[in-house]
């Protein structure tokens, strides 16, 4: 392992994001709409270390408008760029695509920026896809996500707040 990441796992940003595994539960709101909730409900997760830490992973499982919908996304800290990476599939958001995001810390904890295609017989439009973690403190973590739409307009889009619960 090379000197670079085992500091980062001691103290750096792997350190950091290790202190994200745990099980979690909490509460998934969802918009389409500014300040029109579409939907709120419970949704349980599990954060673990994988590949000797160099990764997070969060797979949860939830529901919108009563229907189940499970997801995983794979976080991680690419130390030569500097930046916070992120892998996401979600049963209900993505359908059958991947979205690929990163960034630089920012604020929040980890901030990463992707992108998504809607794409209809008619249109194909390209929106971004904004994700922060926002580690409140041990037992507290907020996620929240924002669409962008083409023209750059950023709105909130999803929220989670969980708790950790072991």
């Amino acid at each position: 392992m090379s000197g670079k990441l085992e500091n980062s796992k001691l103290s750096g940003a792997h350190f950091e994001l290790a202190k994200l595994v745990g099980e979690w539960e909490g509460n998934a709101k969802t918009w389409f709409e500014p300040d029109n909730v579409a939907d709120e409900s419970p949704v349980r997760g599990t954060m673990r270390l994988i590949l000797d830490g160099r990764f997070i992973m969060h797979e949860y499982k939830g529901s919108f408008g009563g229907k189940p919908l499970e997801g995983m996304a794979i976080f991680g800290y690419h130390l030569e760029l500097q930046k916070f990476q992120c892998a996401w599939i979600d049963s209900f958001h993505n359908g059958a695509a991947m979205m690929f995001s990163e960034g630089k810390k920012a604020g929040k904890f980890l901030d990463v920026l992707g992108s998504y295609a809607y794409v209809t017989p008619e249109l194909e439009q390209h929106w971004g896809w904004r994700t922060e973690i926002d580690i409140k403190d041990k037992d507290e973590v907020i996620i929240t996500a924002y669409n962008i739409t083409p023209e750059g307009e950023e709105t909130k889009a999803t929220q989670v707040v969980y708790k950790r619960i072991s």
